[in-house]
């Protein structure tokens, strides 16, 4: 029986941005906010945990899921694909497989998880794994807009496949308010 999450007093939204060192907008950025007053309970969102392969390629190219969600893998393709990760959070392998098939994984531990297929080298894709309701990727403008925030403290962390940091995230405490909250986090590119 799933358990429904417990919220603070008060919700409100929140506006990331994210931007690279010349302010330029950084898109399928993922954007987490851990608050301090979060709830607990079954995290769901609202698009669908899959990651196709059409057109030889990962789509999405980065996607969003909850600890402990599994993952449909279609084969949108007209040739075979075996999907593998050696990342931490997810070490697997997913053998061969043709058009209109599918395949499904399960991710219990929380990062960041890259993909790949063994016979297409140019596919990549990334599954990012949250123990946090309050999360998305940003848009072409960079922005995130997260609703039913916990006031008080938070820590918003920000991870990109190209983010030139330790695992590829950073993040900072702020305090969620009644009024704007709005922010801007600043990263560096490879």
């Amino acid at each position: 029986m799933p358990a429904s999450i417990v919220w603070a007093s008060s919700s409100v939204p929140v506006r990331v941005q994210v931007v690279d060192e010349r302010g330029v907008p950084v898109r399928n950025a993922v954007v987490e906010i851990n608050a301090d007053a979060q709830g607990s309970g079954r995290i769901t969102f609202p698009w669908r945990m899959a990651m196709a392969q059409r057109g030889e390629q990962f789509v999405p190219g980065t996607l969003v899921v909850a600890k402990g969600s599994t993952v449909a893998f279609p084969n949108l393709d007209r040739v075979r694909h075996s999907i593998y990760s050696f990342s931490k959070p997810a070490r697997f392998e997913i053998d061969l497989y043709g058009r209109d098939q599918t395949r499904s994984h399960s991710f219990p531990v929380s990062g960041s998880v890259k993909l790949g297929c063994k016979i297409h080298d140019e596919m990549r894709g990334y599954i990012r794994v949250v123990d946090t309701p309050h999360a998305g990727k940003s848009d072409a403008n960079g922005y995130v807009q997260l609703t039913g925030v916990p006031t008080g403290g938070a820590r918003i962390t920000v991870w990109h496949p190209q983010l030139r940091a330790p695992g590829g995230e950073i993040g900072r405490s702020v305090t969620i308010s009644g009024g704007s909250n709005r922010h801007v986090m600043k990263v560096t590119l490879r």
